[in-house]
């Protein structure tokens, strides 16, 4: 056997014939290309996902408004109901625990929006 003709024989069983996908420049020839469809499907998607994010603030700072003016009644009411319930002595204490569940509900709630809005 010539050199030649071990060289063809070798490359022949080491290396994969070539496919009718595959040109001279290894690209594959036979693939579509893009569907305009998919882009406008993509594009869609896109938008859906920039709306609902929009949409997802939105509704947080709703949220935080309603809950700062329902805050700020609530806590007028239960002031004034403290006061007029509560011995002076432990009227401190009592507003002081109120505060506390107050702040610690906003704070649940934005902390949840805020989760939401990060985990996209």
């Amino acid at each position: 056997m010539s050199d030649e003709t071990r060289t063809e024989t070798e490359r022949s069983t080491t290396d994969e014939p070539p496919t009718a996908d595959d040109d001279a420049t290894g690209v594959d020839r036979l693939r579509e290309p893009t569907d305009p469809a998919d882009d406008e499907e993509s594009e869609n998607r896109e938008f859906a996902e920039r709306m609902r994010r929009y949409l997802d603030y939105a509704v947080l700072a709703g949220l935080l408004l309603l809950a700062l003016i329902a805050a700020l009644q609530f806590y007028l009411n239960a002031s004034q109901t403290i006061t007029t319930w509560v011995n002076p002595e432990y009227r401190a204490p009592f507003q002081a625990a109120f505060n506390l569940v107050l702040l610690l509900g906003a704070a649940l709630g934005v902390s949840v929006q805020l989760r939401r809005l990060t985990s996209d």
